[in-house]
């Protein structure tokens, strides 16, 4: 790491924090557990990711990966439909890979953190009552039995990395788990419905789209909360309430 000039913090909060010193990405969990979970999610993945320099517990190092990021919620994605279809692409090999020893929530978990969210939204007056109603209303689809697969639990735009129509990374793999496909489609196009088809034509199956748009409210309705709470701004400012609003 010769030549750094200065050490860039990208995430702190009180659960974990991650700083960048040059092409080295320092990541600190206060969960070993869920760090532990990460390498080795990284080391069965079937698809790009980041290169482990090293781990020690609670540090773990790893090398910055190429290219840029697919996108980010709340702004216009600059990157091909073919990138959005690669994308596609890498979650489905991730799908069909063997699963993870880890499991991630059940459906009666979600259905209880959805209520929780959803009460804590409406008595703290952070959304509208109908608005709060009409998503739930949509989420609750969502909670219903499925095959479990290989999940990256956490697949944000901006975890996927890509240099013109190739994927070269997937980062932060701390929430792998056993889980639902859908839900990894949902979180990639969160914010980006018009990339939903060329995601959906690099996967390459038949889904369910609504499943998929249920997905959205849920993950949008327990996330304001932790946002506001760890100092993300203004709720009326959230990507994620953009796309609340936006859900009929």
């Amino acid at each position: 790491m010769t030549g750094v000039d200065d050490v860039q913090v990208v995430v702190a909060h009180s659960e974990r924090a991650t700083l960048r010193v040059g092409d080295v990405f320092l990541k600190i969990d206060a969960d070993q557990a869920r760090g532990d979970a990460e390498v080795e999610a990284m080391a069965l993945a079937p698809i790009p990711t980041p290169e482990v320099l090293w781990h020690k517990p609670p540090v773990l190092a790893i090398a910055a990966v190429p290219g840029t990021a697919l996108g980010r919620l709340g702004e216009p994605s600059t990157a091909s439909p073919a990138a959005w279809a690669a994308a596609g692409a890498a979650v489905r090999a991730l799908h069909d890979a063997p699963l993870p020893p880890r499991s991630g929530p059940n459906v009666d978990e979600l259905a209880s953190r959805l209520a929780v969210e959803c009460e804590w939204l409406v008595a703290h007056d952070v959304l509208p009552a109908d608005l709060v109603t009409r998503n739930r209303r949509l989420a609750e689809t969502a909670l219903r039995p499925w095959t479990p697969v290989f999940t990256h639990g956490d697949l944000q735009v901006d975890h996927v990395f890509v240099a013109g129509d190739e994927i070269t990374g997937v980062i932060d793999w701390s929430e792998a788990s056993q889980g639902d496909a859908l839900f990894d489609l949902a979180i990639l196009t969160l914010g980006h419905p018009e990339h939903l088809d060329d995601v959906l034509a690099g996967y390459g199956t038949d889904v369910d789209r609504d499943l998929i748009h249920a997905w959205w409210s849920l993950r949008c309705l327990t996330n304001v909360r932790w946002l506001a709470e760890h100092g993300y701004g203004s709720p009326d400012e959230f990507p994620e309430v953009a796309v609340l609003r936006s859900r009929r």
